[in-house]
């Protein structure tokens, strides 16, 4: 008899275990180097405008190269691909790091890294998320995602915070340089693995108009099309926390880098949060998507008006718990209604239209943060989030969700709160997440 999907049940293979020790380590560093870059940005250029760009920089890739990297993944061995995104992000950290120390990092050298970075992430997202179903097979896959993302949210908590503290002691040099060497963790434990263990990759059949295909089924359902238009418009605008954050932090509260720790760790708890009410209260809906956004936009707003450092901080709480009440409720209801044969074409859209706004909104976000002030920054996004649900409104009510088994919902559900908090991982920091697989 299999054993029963999820708890701590993917803890008995051994590779995952080495997988997750290593991979914690590494994404608590990718969370320190966050913090770190956006400071040294701001230190660099004192821009919020260049900090947008930069941004931009660090996402096209996965914007251009996310589906070719996808489909490597599927026909190349992933352990081998995991070692060298492993190595070439562990050299551009230690490098970030060498021309700190020694003050030779310039303007165009941020868009060089940044870009670099990004384009090995492209690589290492994709290949990331699917390899932890070789590691614990179909039987544990639940248990196996349910602790990557707890992992996830911890090195989310707690790595910002403490790259505030290094940068505070040391210097900004040392988040990157231990950023660099916490990539040899998930390396070591790559290397440690047992190969024969490993569960086989199902093959992939690729056919022609696949991706085509999923944007029409979109287009021409209101119950699809409503949500990812929705999503689109808000990932653009309301989701640019990397450039946010630390514009607050620098040119609004007068905080040093200790500041922009603070408020991206409390927005990670506000995150886990909402992750939390949601897995208790209700069933995802079109209706409660519009509430989602509705409460989003409105604590955005709020955010925004704080007088103080530690007011804004604490509406910070209800902002991540907002962002992933969005996420989640897009996602679920997006599953719920599309056709199981085009269910995947139709997540590889919204997780794209997510993701891949950052290229445009981070330097729309990053000039009104420079020319305007930071705080008009959430005022824009909280406005865009309410606008857009009561644009969407009429067809939200109008729409209904597949009928399926109590079961089936749950899972769905518990799937989307765990892409919910990856992908504001991913969005805020470029850190790769561990989405369910697709196999």
């Amino acid at each position: 008899m299999s054993p029963k999907p999820g708890g701590f049940a993917a803890l008995r293979h051994r590779n995952f275990r080495l997988y997750l020790m290593g991979q914690g380590l590494s994404q608590a560093g990718t969370w320190m180097q966050t913090v770190a870059m956006g400071w040294l940005v701001l230190k660099v250029t004192g821009s919020g405008g260049m900090l947008g760009l930069v941004s931009a920089a660090q996402f096209t890739p996965t914007l251009l190269f996310g589906a070719f990297a996808g489909t490597l993944a599927d026909r190349h061995s992933r352990w081998h691909m995991l070692q060298i995104t492993q190595v070439l992000a562990a050299t551009i950290a230690i490098l970030l790091g060498v021309m700190v120390v020694t003050d030779t990092i310039a303007v165009w050298s941020l868009f060089v890294l940044a870009a670099a970075f990004g384009t090995v992430n492209a690589f290492d997202m994709p290949i990331r998320s699917s390899f932890v179903y070789e590691l614990v097979g179909p039987d544990d896959i639940t248990s196996a995602v349910g602790i990557g993302s707890t992992t996830n949210n911890v090195a989310r908590i707690f790595g910002p915070a403490v790259a505030g503290v290094l940068i505070a002691v040391f210097g900004l040099a040392v988040p990157f340089m231990v950023n660099g060497i916490s990539y040899l963790a998930i390396t070591v434990a790559l290397l440690l693995m047992r190969r024969s263990e490993f569960v086989p990759k199902a093959p992939v059949k690729k056919e022609k108009g696949q991706i085509r295909e999923g944007v029409k089924v979109v287009w021409a359902d209101p119950r699809l099309r409503t949500p990812m238009l929705m999503t689109v418009v808000i990932g653009l605008l309301a989701y640019e926390n990397q450039i946010s954050l630390p514009l607050f932090a620098k040119f609004t509260f007068h905080r040093e880098a200790t500041g922009y720790g603070v408020l991206s760790s409390l927005m990670g708890v506000g995150s886990v949060i909402g992750g939390l009410l949601i897995a208790k209260f209700g069933r995802a809906t079109h209706r409660r998507l519009g509430f989602a956004s509705l409460f989003l936009g409105a604590s955005m707003l709020v955010a925004a008006v704080m007088p103080t450092f530690w007011t804004m901080a604490t509406a910070l709480l209800l902002v991540g718990a907002g962002s992933v009440a969005f996420i989640t409720m897009n996602s679920a209801t997006l599953q719920l209604t599309s056709p199981v044969a085009v269910r995947g074409r139709v997540m590889a859209l919204y997780i794209t239209a997510i993701i891949g706004t950052t290229p445009i909104g981070g330097p729309i976000i990053g000039w009104i943060g420079q020319h305007i002030d930071p705080r008009a920054t959430y005022v824009t996004g909280g406005l865009a989030c309410l606008i857009t649900a009561a644009f969407a409104w009429p067809s939200l009510q109008r729409s209904t969700e597949e009928a399926v088994s109590d079961e089936e919902a749950e899972a769905i559900e518990a799937s989307s709160i765990v892409t919910a908090e990856t992908l504001m991982g991913d969005k805020d920091s470029s850190v790769p997440g561990a989405l369910p697989p697709t196999e």
